[in-house]
């Protein structure tokens, strides 16, 4: 298995706030890797970086490396590149007064990536598909988006980034608002994406990123204390602190 992303002596600031604090590590392709860590320590930072979001927020000072697929990010297009890794948020934020399909629909037709209207309808019908959302509504794609469930609204969101057909997509802390139910479908659901998605995963569950993720990273005010495969670093960690903290001693 190759490396997709390779993150080279990351440093992320926010004024004299230091968040990350040289960051090394190479995020496997086709895969899902799990970022964790307690609250503070980096993480979604770290996932903002991969897109660029990080740039939205003018004191934050970057420097170091990433590369995907062997680019550098930053000097990318950001728009290819935020085509190539969408996003979804922890709590779901699909446009509530536009339909179900609008809201698939919406990024294809303004990045004019699309011709003709039978074809929107089949990237929006294979995104749903792919988010394990298309029996639910597929007799209901003109009801306000606001009207599904809070699971529902997250898979929506998960739909409405497949539709750009990325290479990797971001989740921070996607079942953090969700019932059990709910999660069991969307960790369902990127256990079907890996095959063709590379996945990075920010959770503050240890036992969601045991259950679905290949690989972890164990993350630590902004450093990187412990990574490897899942079960690995689960059966044997080589840290005190990740010890701790999948055992549940440390928040």
């Amino acid at each position: 298995m190759s490396p997709k992303i390779e993150i080279s002596d990351l440093h992320v600031a926010f004024g004299n706030h230091k968040v990350l604090d040289g960051i090394t590590h190479s995020i496997m392709d086709r895969a899902i890797t799990a970022l964790m860590g307690p609250s503070g320590s980096g993480k979604s930072t770290l996932l903002r970086v991969f897109n660029r979001l990080i740039e939205l927020y003018p004191e934050a000072v970057v420097k170091g490396e990433v590369y995907l697929d062997g680019r550098d990010i930053f000097k990318m297009d950001v728009i290819e590149l935020r085509r190539k890794v969408q996003m979804i948020f922890q709590i779901p934020n699909p446009i509530p007064n536009l339909s179900i399909f609008e809201n698939v629909a919406l990024g294809l037709k303004l990045n004019r990536l699309v011709n003709g209207r039978r074809e929107l309808y089949n990237r929006v019908k294979a995104a749903l598909e792919k988010a394990l959302l298309w029996e639910e509504v597929k007799d209901r794609l003109n009801s306000p988006a606001g009207k599904l469930s809070g699971g529902q609204q997250q898979r929506l969101c998960v739909a409405r980034a497949l539709a750009f057909e990325p290479e990797v997509l971001l989740a921070d802390e996607p079942t953090a608002n969700l019932d059990p139910e709910n999660t069991a479908k969307l960790e369902e659901l990127f256990l079907n994406l890996k095959k063709d998605v590379t996945i990075i995963l920010v959770t503050h569950f240890p036992g969601q990123a045991a259950r679905i993720s290949d690989y972890v990273a164990f993350l630590y005010k902004g450093r990187i204390v412990e990574t490897g495969p899942t079960k690995e670093v689960f059966t044997n960690p080589k840290h005190e602190l990740t010890e701790k903290y999948v055992t549940g001693k440390l928040y």
